[in-house]
């Protein structure tokens, strides 16, 4: 596991799959494609993956056609079990490859607006808005990156953490701007 500077034709890679597969699905399904993840963020390094958030109608959440759609475009589906406050949803991945032979490798999740995954958009838009939170992240990737080079699992969940209390920072301050407190 890599962590490489910023590249800004992380974007464009973004819009072009974003136009795949609106092409492909439909924006009657699709009804909202988000980059996320640490390649959304320019101050930071990143694994190259090119993470999207889709949000679906809840009633297409596992609809068979629709994954089909996805397939066609070279995506593998899984269905991410539900944990903690995150409801089940699905997950699709491409580009990976056992022959070593390198392609942009991308990440989507696929929810309803409802489900706690959403939540991830949030966190990419403090961290874009507060450059010591994100220098933070950074430091805590490049320490797991190292620490974990071949186990993805470990990786993520000592991400967890951090994404929580960042999470917890960003809902104590949306309720202090509401006068919840």
């Amino acid at each position: 596991m890599k962590l490489v500077e910023h590249n800004p034709e992380w974007k464009n890679t973004y819009e072009r799959e974003k136009q795949r597969i609106i092409d492909k699905v439909g924006s009657k399904t699709i009804l909202r494609i988000e980059h996320f993840g640490s390649s959304s963020i320019p101050t930071i390094k990143s694994k190259p993956y090119i993470d999207l958030m889709i949000e679906i109608p809840k009633e297409t959440l596992f609809n068979e056609d629709l994954i089909a759609n996805f397939t066609a475009l070279g995506y593998s589906h899984f269905v991410v079990p539900a944990r903690e406050n995150i409801e089940t949803y699905s997950t699709f991945g491409k580009g990976y490859n056992i022959d070593e032979k390198k392609e942009q490798i991308f990440h989507i999740h696929m929810c309803p607006k409802d489900n706690a995954m959403w939540k991830q958009i949030e966190f990419r838009n403090f961290l874009n808005s507060n450059l010591k939170r994100a220098k933070e992240y950074e430091s805590l990737k490049m320490e797991l990156a190292s620490k974990f080079k071949n186990d993805r699992g470990s990786y993520v969940l000592g991400k967890i953490h951090f994404i929580n209390e960042t999470l917890d920072i960003i809902d104590k301050k949306d309720s202090i701007q509401n006068g919840s407190l």
